[in-house]
């Protein structure tokens, strides 16, 4: 599958980069709920860090795209678990 437009697939990355980012905070036990800035911050810090890995592989279309996405998904949990135990 080839994407017409690089757009589309960034866009997608950018959506789950603030999906993971979403839910990394949903597991966190905090009465008042995770504060919007720090869910973007963190989303975006996902999104660069999977696109500078990403660029690494030699992968195209739909392969690339669902790499990075297991590489922000990867990225989240372990940055979940360093949070919730240091």
């Amino acid at each position: 599958m080839s994407f017409k437009s690089e757009k589309i697939s960034l866009l997608i990355l950018g959506i789950t980069a603030i999906l993971c980012s979403r839910a990394m905070f949903w597991f966190f036990d905090d009465p008042e709920g995770p504060n919007l800035l720090i869910v973007m911050v963190v989303a975006m810090v996902v999104y660069f860090l999977s696109l500078v890995v990403s660029s690494v592989f030699s992968f195209t279309g739909l392969k690339r795209l669902l790499s990075t996405i297991l590489i922000q998904m990867m990225t989240v949990t372990s940055l979940y678990f360093c949070l919730l135990y240091f």
